[in-house]
């Protein structure tokens, strides 16, 4: 168990090393490659700092986190991506991704998970964010924000169900000691009895109303959030409104 403690620790650090130099190289290769002659670097590294802290306190504040009664007390709700949907959606999908990957580094001395569940986490958002924010992007309406809203939780309703069903479970059984798929499996029919596996019946009893619910309810959230703030977001120039 020792070696395994301090293989996680090392293995934090060195991803969190790895995390923040890919960052620093992101941010260059970006800012050498973008089009606009007018980027401001302070101002973005602002504004993914502010939304960032936000998301981050979301993310790992046990008071922030809901525990949903049918679903295993492994699963909990957490809404850090709206401040990172509001990003994306103030200032476009790159400062949406820069705001996940940060709040994804700052948990990773925290992880109890090798890392794994904080990638996972940082794809599923991703998934669920990106497209969004590069929909509204070229349609700045309410049909971009239903188009974006839709495909953005049709894709990550995929991924999660993909890499929680075939990546995350087993990877806790390998890990964690004394732990096996027949205890989690035990753990998934404690709430609902109908779940006979864990691939098909946890993505369709577990996973799938899971993330609807997270989904639903980050969305109705961000649009009410955003539209109401949207114009404080863009008090450095005209205000956009959202027809």
């Amino acid at each position: 168990m020792g070696d395994f403690l301090y293989l996680m620790d090392i293995t934090n650090w060195l991803v969190t090393g790895a995390s923040i130099i890919w960052l620093v190289v992101a941010f260059l290769f970006y800012g050498k490659t973008h089009q606009d002659r007018h980027f401001d670097w302070v101002r973005f590294i602002s504004r993914v700092a502010i939304f960032g802290a936000i998301s981050t306190i979301l993310y790992i504040v046990p008071v922030f986190q809901i525990q949903l009664p049918f679903v295993p007390s492994f699963l909990q709700l957490h809404f850090d991506e709206i401040p990172a949907f509001i990003a994306g959606y103030a200032y476009g999908p790159w400062t949406a991704i820069a705001v996940l990957f940060i709040k994804s580094v700052i948990k990773l001395p925290m992880s109890t998970t090798l890392c794994v569940g904080e990638l996972c986490d940082f794809l599923y958002s991703s998934a669920f964010i990106l497209p969004a924010a590069l929909i509204y992007k070229k349609h700045r309406n309410l049909k971009g924000v239903a188009w974006g809203f839709l495909v953005g939780t049709i894709l990550q309703l995929i991924v999660s169900s993909v890499m929680n069903a075939w990546v995350m479970l087993p990877f806790y059984v390998k890990v964690y000691s004394g732990l096996t798929m027949d205890i989690l499996l035990a753990m998934c029919q404690a709430v609902n009895p109908a779940i006979k596996n864990l691939i098909w019946d946890y993505i369709l009893y577990v996973n799938l109303p899971f993330n609807l619910i997270k989904d639903g309810l980050v969305l109705v959230v961000t649009f009410l959030v955003y539209r109401s703030i949207h114009k404080i977001l863009h008090f450095d120039r005209a205000p956009q409104k959202m027809k």
